[in-house]
């Protein structure tokens, strides 16, 4: 079967056509060995003449189509992608608790001790090194730092990959799991842009801030970490809901912020303690009856802060009120 004028499709960055050697076959034809593949036609093709030397190949790729990596994991049935806030990444199998067989039936009591005694053998083999220990006790703390803070999947898995990465530079060795595993979740944070302050991380974590902080310079300095800098505007929605404020308070609040930015005000202070100052403004200019201590007691900071910022905002930027 010949095919002549072919046009053989250049490979970039495509699997559209895939050159393979066959097992060095050559063509039959001019005895050539550039021979392509095409996985759509399901032939192989000899790149000089044009000739088809197979036109029957058996089809290896899924029965489904998928056009985004989500989709892609959701459809493939070779198991649960990995995941770094796993310690071993989820690749071990898990042996359940159900002494049950495949038809429903209990399973006799030799049986079913033999199979305790294999789950608890299976735990064991899981964790037999230093490393695999300490990872299944950080992974579980940072599981628990996550659950409590409210942090999305994908800060998670940043955080688990950052303390692996101090884990293989052998920074937590002296120091303790809870306060690296923490540093490591504010790390991700920031570097996300996820509105979390220090005080949360190290109130949930039950360690000290002075330790969280240590930690958290250490792995940014060893690790090589370059943090951006955080915005005022991200933490006003959360002390808004927090302080029960309205959108109308919180849109005068971005206004003055963003003026304040280009007046280059902002430079230098804690986003925090800016962000509440501004939706104090933004309360006496729409008029809500809000202390400066309700914001400060939402926003985690002092009254002395909020005045002090709210004292320099108004007076850098000639913000007059009645």
């Amino acid at each position: 079967m010949y095919v002549h004028r072919i046009e053989v499709r250049k490979i970039i960055g495509t699997q559209k056509m895939v050159s393979k050697a066959l097992f060095k076959k050559k063509c039959p034809e001019c005895g050539g060995e550039n021979l392509v593949f095409d996985p759509d036609m399901g032939e192989t093709v000899c790149g000089d003449c044009g000739l088809v030397v197979e036109d029957v190949d058996i089809d290896r790729s899924p029965e489904w189509r998928a056009f985004t990596k989500e989709e892609r994991e959701s459809r493939s049935r070779v198991g649960m992608p990995t995941f770094y806030s796993v310690h071993d990444k989820g690749l071990c199998t898990t042996m359940g608790n159900i002494n049950r067989d495949a038809h429903g039936r209990k399973l006799p009591l030799k049986k079913r001790l033999q199979m305790w005694r294999l789950r608890k053998w299976q735990i064991r083999s899981r964790a037999h090194s230093s490393i695999d220990r300490n990872l299944a006790q950080a992974m579980t703390e940072l599981d628990r730092l996550s659950d409590k803070l409210s942090i999305p999947n994908a800060v998670k898995e940043k955080a688990a990959l950052i303390y692996r990465k101090a884990l293989d530079k052998g920074l937590v060795r002296g120091r303790s799991t809870a306060g690296i595993a923490a540093a490591s979740l504010y790390a991700a944070c920031r570097r996300t842009r996820t509105p979390r302050i220090l005080r949360e991380v190290s109130e949930k974590a039950l360690v000290s801030r002075r330790e969280v902080s240590r930690d958290y310079r250490l792995i940014i300095t060893e690790l090589g970490l370059r943090m951006p800098v955080s915005k005022p505007s991200m933490y006003l929605t959360k002390v808004a809901e927090r302080a029960n404020l309205s959108g109308e308070v919180q849109r005068y609040a971005l206004e003055v912020l963003q003026q304040a930015r280009r007046e280059h005000i902002t430079a230098g202070k804690d986003p925090i303690g800016l962000a509440a100052a501004a939706l104090y403004i933004g309360s006496i200019k729409a008029g809500d009856k809000i202390t400066q201590k309700d914001i400060a007691d939402a926003a985690g900071i002092t009254e002395v802060t909020i005045r002090n910022r709210y004292k320099n905002l108004s007076k850098l930027m000639n913000l007059e009120f009645d």
